[in-house]
């Protein structure tokens, strides 16, 4: 595997065999979640779906909360950062934010238990909720550029977690919510080369 994440794990470095095993898990728990939903997701079922016993899946994850949230991570971590070559940086803030907002666009199950996922109180989850918030943030701040400000990389970090909860909720498709973010982040950056 030369994808470095596939060998990490919230808990420990993995092995190439355990990685698989995580990667099956990850994997089988999209197909319940498809057929089930957030709320009938066991890790139980996702261990019987990916061939996996559930005690070697609860070596791996603490609670269904803590396995989607690990997906959502392996999925963000993996996806290349948009090419960022462009000289406007709201450009390429648009594109960082347009592909974070697609990640999961195409399967309304699995978007909608992520969003759950971060919420929740595991400790697991929470740690996986600071890497994703960390890894969101370099992509913003490489997007902005070097004349980005701590404000204005929060606010659209704010715009996101806004726009994330939104979709989560089924206020508006991910792909709406990717274009409603578009309009947003322009207004935001509008604003930042208006001021003194």
């Amino acid at each position: 595997m030369s994808n470095p994440v596939a060998r990490e794990s919230t808990r420990r470095r993995l092995t190439a065999k355990q990685a698989d095993t995580v990667d099956r898990l990850g994997q089988a728990a999209i197909g319940v979640l498809g057929r089930e939903g957030f709320s009938g997701l066991t890790i139980r079922m996702v261990a019987a779906e990916a061939g996996v016993g559930a005690a070697t899946a609860y070596t791996y994850f603490s609670s269904k909360e803590h396995l989607v949230a690990e997906v959502f991570w392996r999925r963000l971590a993996s996806s290349p950062v948009p090419p960022t070559d462009s000289p406007d940086s709201t450009v390429r803030v648009i594109a960082v934010l347009r592909q974070i907002a697609l990640l999961v666009a195409d399967e309304p199950e699995l978007a909608g238990a992520v969003t759950n996922a971060l919420l929740g109180k595991d400790p697991e989850v929470e740690h996986l909720r600071v890497r994703i918030g960390r890894e969101i943030h370099q992509r913003l701040v490489t997007a902005v550029g070097s004349d980005h400000s701590p404000d204005v990389v929060e606010s659209l970090e704010l715009l996101y977690a806004g726009a994330l909860v939104r979709a989560g909720m089924g206020y508006a498709s991910y792909v709406q919510i990717a274009d409603r973010l578009e309009t947003s982040a322009r207004l935001l950056l509008a604003g930042r080369s208006n001021s003194p």
